[in-house]
């Protein structure tokens, strides 16, 4: 399997960021991590040869980035409002450096799908529907979609509501929801064992994300999974593999 890993400049953050990519031909995946996580993780957790056998055959090629969680949600020591604004400088990483490096390295496929676990979820499916130009598919496993809920304090503004689904989703009208309609495809998929429900809160989550889908008729799929399936990467693996067939 083709392995290439860049460090690409990331202003605003602290410290370059790392893009992995794995494969030589196919549409191309964009990988978030999980909490706080490095661009090795999915290799080092077994995702990648989860899904070997796609990669292999060229249906696939998989970008595994850095997170910046450390210095933006995941800082509880500043008030929810800052981590969001911290965030978009992660959010403009993620569009102004690491996509013109997958055009690039997979020219002429303009349609990345993304996908992550548990905060990598998160992620996945903000950056779909921030971008959904550019992400019209997102596989999202064991995620929470409410910032609120992350050990959230202080005042919050304009950068949380336009950062957290529970916020913007009920929101959505007009055009831009009718694009969303034609445009995107969201799978939301969590296990109902542990850690899903306490103290990640990413089964409860998954259901009121799926519900305000429906209501706001953006095509979709939540996969519960079974009582034995945990907020674990044994899981997360059968499930990336049950799902990217069907987009690549």
């Amino acid at each position: 399997m083709e392995r290439e890993q860049v460090e690409l400049e990331a202003p605003g953050l602290d410290r370059p960021g790392t893009l992995i990519r794995y494969g030589h031909f196919g549409r191309p995946v964009l990988v978030f991590p999980s909490e706080q996580g490095r661009a090795w993780d999915y290799e080092n957790n077994g995702m990648v040869d989860a899904v070997a056998d796609l990669i292999e055959a060229g249906r696939v090629k998989l970008y595994c980035v850095d997170s910046y969680d450390h210095v933006s949600w995941s800082d509880r020591s500043i008030q929810l409002e800052d981590r969001a604004r911290r965030h978009e400088f992660y959010e403009s990483w993620i569009v102004d450096q690491v996509v013109p490096t997958i055009g690039a390295d997979s020219p002429g496929v303009s349609d990345i799908i993304t996908t992550g676990c548990s905060l990598g979820a998160y992620h996945a499916f903000n950056f779909a529907f921030k971008r959904a130009d550019l992400f019209p598919v997102a596989i999202c496993q064991s995620g929470n979609y409410n910032a609120a809920s992350w050990h959230a304090w202080g005042e919050r503004g304009d950068a949380t509501y336009f950062n957290n689904p529970a916020d913007y989703l009920p929101n959505l009208t007009g055009d831009h929801l009718e694009w969303l309609r034609r445009r995107l495809f969201i799978v939301l998929t969590v296990g109902q064992g542990d850690w899903e429900t306490h103290p990640t809160g990413s089964l409860p989550s998954a259901r009121v994300t799926a519900a305000m889908l429906a209501e706001k008729g953006i095509p979709h799929e939540l996969d519960l999974w079974g009582y034995d399936v945990a907020h674990d990467w044994p899981w997360w693996r059968q499930q990336l593999a049950h799902h990217l067939p069907r987009f690549v």
